[in-house]
């Protein structure tokens, strides 16, 4: 043995290599320790199976390292013996003994690297278990997932399909309701079909019947105006006797009476209606509703006109180049005058049997109403017509144009001829003739009134700056011929006394707008109304004379206004018509 307090001698170098393998195998558990620990906390929390294992290595590694520690106990006992034999030898060479001491060691060491070996596997194995099984755990889990949602999927089929069941056996139900109520129906319709056939053939009957009256209503109009056309010629020739009479000083001054009833019943109504109203044996209506509406042309209508004469006749003019009279009782066509093709109608005028219309072409025309024929066309303006007249004579016509002047004509033969020419600074957008034809008046583009005498062609007054934007149309009072109505662009109505050149009333309204400068007004014919459309609303104004204030607004045009005659009613009463800048006409009731 060796004394206390003596140095242990060096190693040897077997023992060092043992110390180095003891070493690098702390070293490897050390790592494999580590990594372990690291695994462990940074997959303790999502993967408990992990954790077992790491525990389980953990004691592995322990066991590893008693061994180690127990190896190397025996290690140093062994040198510990292998010393004490060397210091018994006393320095010799190597006994028996210590070979196979050596011997041993070796085999041990062999034995501990074989364990080492087969701990590594175990532990690498155990790690493969490890990962397996947490793998297996996470299928498993997954599993279990998706096991519950499918039962959770599998409920809500199972009520789904209870309620589609459900809404099945309703619309069952439903569909043997709506079953009953489709045989119920078609069990009506077949009777309603059978109505139907009755109605049709009762209806087809009526037709038969209406048709039959309207074709003996026509027979007896027919008859009446034949009637009335022999009356109207016999009232002539009792006018023309009548004068015959107040020229003669002797016997023919005495009433003309004949044999013949109907003559001397014509006269009786002749005085009657010298002595009262001229415009109708209904009166004055003011009008509240359309009684005919009327697409009177297909183009923009630019005039209407009544027949002076007291016929139920009224003409209308428009851009499509035609003029045509109306029945104002049935809104039939009674004649269809063409102008110059291409070129707008902007004036017409109508008296007994004379139609008169003028255009953009320089020409007026007139036309015969019983022929229906142009038999004048009055040339010898420079610019548009754009207004003109008949005279009541129905022997002349006045026209006025854009060439600055107004032009009378007599058309009493067959060739018409040009009599007076009368000039001025604007041009004339209208014009009227007096109830005694002594007086001309014409409104213009300067907004100024001119007044002309027809026995010497002298202007006789003006009133400038009437209107703001130029006067559209001037209309004589059929009462008093001294008022007279004009209408301007400033969207005004003004009535004037033509004798003091002052204005009476003027009419207006918020709504009322004045668009073009061929929009006509007129007069009722007791010179009580006024009347005029806009155009922009295609409403037609009435208003009182008396007091200016609106007493009727007429709605029917689906486009601005451009004109509103007043007549004086014919024999069925009909008065007022306007015209639309769609070509649509209204007579009003």
């Amino acid at each position: 043995g060796r004394r206390r307090g003596e140095a242990c001698p060096p190693p040897r170098k077997d023992n060092m290599s043992t110390v180095s393998v003891v070493e690098e195998l702390q070293d490897v558990f050390g790592v494999i320790h580590q990594a372990v620990l690291s695994r462990n906390a940074a997959e303790a929390a999502p993967f408990v199976s992990v954790y077992e294992s790491n525990l389980t290595l953990q004691k592995i590694a322990d066991d590893l390292q008693y061994r180690c520690e127990v190896l190397e106990q025996t290690v140093m006992d062994q040198n510990t013996e292998i010393e004490k034999i060397k210091d018994e030898a006393g320095g010799k060479g190597p006994n028996k003994n210590e070979v196979r001491q050596r011997e041993k060691i070796e085999k041990l060491q062999e034995q501990l690297n074989e364990k080492l070996r087969a701990e590594v596997e175990t532990t690498e194995a155990a790690l493969k278990t490890a990962k397996e099984i947490s793998s297996l755990k996470d299928t498993n889990t997954a599993q279990d997932a998706t096991i519950s949602s499918l039962k959770e999927e599998n409920e809500r089929a199972e009520k789904t399909i209870s309620h589609l069941t459900a809404e099945l056996t309703d619309a069952q139900s439903v569909s043997s309701l709506a079953e009953k109520q489709y045989m119920g129906l078609k069990d009506s319709i077949r009777s309603l079909q059978e109505e139907n056939d009755e109605l049709k053939k009762a209806n087809a009957e009526l037709v038969d019947r209406v048709v039959i009256e309207k074709e003996k209503m026509v027979d007896q109009m027919m008859k009446m105006n034949e009637m009335v056309e022999k009356l109207q010629k016999e009232v002539e020739m009792l006018r023309c006797l009548q004068k015959q009479e107040e020229k003669s000083p002797g016997w023919f001054k005495r009433s003309v009476h004949t044999d013949d009833p109907k003559i001397n019943l014509k006269q009786e109504e002749t005085k009657k209606s010298e002595s009262g109203r001229r415009w109708g044996t209904l009166g004055v209506i003011c009008p509240t509703e359309p009684k005919l509406v009327l697409q009177a042309h297909a183009q923009e209508a630019t005039a209407v006109r009544y027949d002076g004469t007291g016929t139920d006749l009224v003409a209308t003019a428009s851009s499509d180049s035609t003029v045509k009279i109306w029945d104002t009782g049935s809104g039939q066509v009674r004649a269809t005058l063409r102008g110059g093709s291409g070129y707008p109608m902007l004036g017409v005028d109508i008296s007994g049997g004379l139609a008169v219309g003028c255009g953009s072409d320089k020409t007026c025309r007139v036309w015969n109403l019983r022929t229906q024929r142009m038999i004048h066309q009055l040339a010898g303006h420079s610019q548009k017509i754009t207004c003109c007249r008949l005279f009541q004579n129905e022997k002349g016509v006045i026209t006025g144009s854009a060439d600055r002047s107004l032009k009378v004509w007599d058309i009493s033969r067959s060739t018409y001829r040009q009599t007076t020419t009368m000039r001025h600074s604007s041009t004339s957008n209208s014009l009227d003739v007096s109830n005694d034809a002594v007086t001309v008046v014409s409104g213009h583009m300067d907004g100024g009134l001119r007044f002309w005498d027809m026995r010497t062609a002298d202007r006789t007054a003006d009133i400038s700056s009437l209107h703001e934007g130029g006067i559209t149309s001037v209309y004589f009072s059929p009462s008093n011929n001294t008022h007279l109505l004009t209408s301007g662009r400033d969207s005004t109505l003004k009535l004037v006394d033509m004798r003091t050149c002052t204005t009476l009333q003027t009419f207006f309204h918020g709504d009322f707008r004045t668009l073009v400068n061929y929009a006509s007004c007129s007069l009722s014919p007791d010179g009580v109304y006024a009347a005029a459309g806009s155009g922009t609303s295609g409403d037609v104004f009435v208003w009182r004379v008396s007091d200016g204030k609106l007493v009727s607004r007429l709605h029917g045009h689906g486009a601005g206004v451009c004109g509103v005659a007043w007549g004086g009613g014919g024999t069925n009463g009909q008065q007022v018509a306007s015209v639309d800048r769609n070509g649509v006409m209204i007579l009003w009731a």
